[in-house]
């Protein structure tokens, strides 16, 4: 499958990004203003199928670049799940050498596996934690 990743919420539309979220059990009532704030004050990604300019996923970043980040608003198109757009997303965020020796922090309530993938480990029932790397 051939994607592209962009970064920047300047690059992406406000109501693909709401669209998105609204598929989710933690953003789905989240006011387009809250989520337009949270994007201004973020690093963010997008995901696209090749050929297409629909968002296929999403994810922001926080951080401070020098000791941590937060990962959040991770998702993936319901009709496009399942093709590893997700794991793509995560590998660039990762790969991204301003967050390389800093620790990271997301939380989720049902996506353990996949994070401990990318060396996340379970902290609390929801809180998952990657050491320095």
């Amino acid at each position: 499958m051939n994607y592209r990743i962009i970064q920047g919420a300047e690059n992406m539309r406000l109501e693909d990004v709401v669209r998105l979220l609204q598929t989710t059990y933690w953003a789905e009532k989240r006011p387009m203003e809250v989520t337009e704030r949270a994007m201004g004050h973020s690093v963010c990604y997008g995901i696209f199928l090749e050929g297409s300019d629909a968002l296929a996923g999403f994810a922001r970043v926080i951080t401070d670049y020098a000791t941590t980040f937060y990962l959040c608003d991770v998702v993936v198109d319901p009709v496009c799940r399942g093709q590893g757009l997700g794991r793509a997303l995560l590998v660039h965020i990762l790969s991204q050498p301003e967050y390389r020796g800093l620790r990271g922090f997301l939380i989720t309530r049902d996506a353990h596996g996949l994070y401990r993938k990318f060396g996340f480990e379970t902290a609390t029932d929801r809180v998952m934690v990657r050491e320095r790397k």
